[in-house]
């Protein structure tokens, strides 16, 4: 019993701390490796319809491109 609760002060003890020094940090959290930005992969969504937010940055985006190749100058 007493191993377990070592064990678990130990984790609790560690969590703590990195909660602290990401409060300090200020900072996103992020991977070590890029995850799947690294491989060229925008978003993982195997959705059939994309949520309305997606919905409004493809718009955006579409807009964004017809303005571009319509521009005159």
């Amino acid at each position: 019993m007493g191993t377990f609760v070592a064990a678990f002060v130990v984790l609790l003890l560690f969590f703590v701390l990195m909660s602290i020094g990401y409060i300090v940090k200020q900072k996103a959290v992020a991977g070590s490796c890029g995850g799947l930005g690294a491989l060229g992969i925008e978003k993982a969504c195997d959705c059939d319809e994309p949520c309305d937010k997606r919905k409004a940055k493809m718009a955006e985006e579409a807009r964004r491109e017809k303005l571009t190749k319509d521009r005159i100058i």
